[in-house]
């Protein structure tokens, strides 16, 4: 009995040796359906290693060999898959722009405008995440403008106007691409202000609010003139800007049918003075209805109009209203008429102390309202005709 059931354990005990070996073989077979690659990962990269990393891809900004680039182009080096160590951009003589590099070291940009007509060399390299070394080279050069076109600006730094006025910006040559130099143009306002720029001729656009300005409103304008395309070849100059204020309202309201001009400060009515108009008679005299502005003043004015036979007639307290020679001024000799007759060559007229008390309130931007008369203000009556158009005919304008 004992030497039969020894023999029964030995069969038993190599049964479970083969299977235990045909186990193992087929665990570490590479034949098979689904049976892994002996020693590789699933990336296919020998087990316990890294895939490798790649090099650095640098990318310049204008690319290399590019010509008749903008100054104004915010140049740049950007590297993917690495960092910049050292870069430099060198004008012809030598000279390092001005830049600066990102925080996590994948970028630099120019701080600077560059020049017209130069070309500048990127050198520099940049180390990937390969922990290999590449290096930045290329140039570009930029554009060499047939003419340069400089701009003026009515507006200052620091000064104050009225709620009427308009921003003119004047160019010394015509603006073939007005759509380009118009979106070089920005005008920000502490508080929201719906308006736009229009295109009064070839040399100057303006930019009016849809209604007049709201008093204490702080305006900022940026004209980013400098490398701007103006057409057939030409380009900005400089860029210009200003940051000045709105004040209080002040709109005068002339009817030259009843002979008044009306003060309106704030919307309360400060003062109505008597006034002699234009001739009504006379298309050559007849002070123009629509909406003038305050453009500047002056202590005493001297007055000529060969047309009419007078020179040199010096007035006091003189508010110019337009650059066709309207201005509210005062004038003793039609004190007579004020009030009850136009007479004037176009002006408002008022005696010389109301015009006096008129003068010390006027400010630059102040909208002037005639009403009654038969001739418009326009085109022909000089530079600030803007209130004169419709919102429509303004919008019409734009570039």
């Amino acid at each position: 009995m004992g030497g039969t059931r020894a023999r029964r354990l030995s069969k038993a005990l190599l049964a479970v040796g083969v299977a235990a070996v045909l186990g193992l073989t087929a665990c570490t077979s590479g034949g098979g359906d689904g049976g892994a690659a002996k020693g590789k990962d699933s990336t296919g990269s020998p087990s316990g290693q890294a895939a490798p990393k790649p090099p650095a891809k640098i990318t310049l900004d204008p690319a290399s060999g590019a010509a008749d680039v903008s100054p104004a182009v915010p140049a740049k080096v950007t590297v993917a898959d690495g960092k910049i160590e050292t870069l430099t951009l060198t004008n012809p003589t030598g000279k390092q722009v001005v830049g600066a590099l990102s925080p996590d070291g994948t970028s630099w940009t120019i701080g600077e405008p560059l020049g017209y007509g130069k070309t500048y060399t990127w050198a520099g390299t940049a180390k990937g995440t390969d922990g290999k070394t590449a290096p930045i080279t290329g140039s570009f050069t930029t554009v060499t403008p047939a003419r340069q076109v400089d701009a003026s600006l009515n507006v200052g730094d620091g000064k104050t106007y009225g709620v009427g006025m308009p921003i003119a910006i004047t160019f010394d040559r015509d603006v073939t691409d007005k759509a380009a130099v118009q979106k070089a143009l920005t005008v920000n306002t502490s508080v929201p202000t719906e308006g736009a720029w229009a295109w009064l001729s070839d040399r100057q656009v303006h930019w009016r609010p849809k209604t007049y300005w709201q008093p204490g409103t702080q305006v900022n304008l940026v004209a980013h003139l400098y490398g701007t395309s103006f057409g057939d070849g030409k380009y900005g100059a400089e860029d210009r800007t200003a940051n000045f204020t709105i004040g209080r309202s002040q709109i005068v309201q002339g009817n030259t049918q009843t002979h008044r001009l009306v003060i309106i400060r704030d919307g309360a009515q400060v003062a109505d003075y008597p006034a002699s108009y234009g001739l009504d008679s006379d298309p050559g005299r007849v002070t123009n209805s629509g909406t003038h502005v305050v453009m500047s003043k002056s202590d005493t004015y001297s007055m000529s109009n060969p047309k009419y036979h007078y020179e040199n007639v010096v007035v006091p307290w003189a508010v110019r209203i337009s650059n066709n020679g309207e201005f509210i001024h005062g004038y003793a000799p039609s004190i007579p008429n004020q009030g009850k007759k136009n007479v004037s060559h176009g002006c408002a007229n008022l005696s010389p102390a109301n015009a006096k008390a008129y003068f010390d309130t006027a400010m630059t931007g102040d909208p002037v309202e005639i009403t009654g008369s038969t001739n418009q203000l326009g085109p022909k009556d000089g530079d600030y005709y803007d209130w004169a158009l419709t919102w429509d005919q303004w919008l019409a304008k734009s570039a």
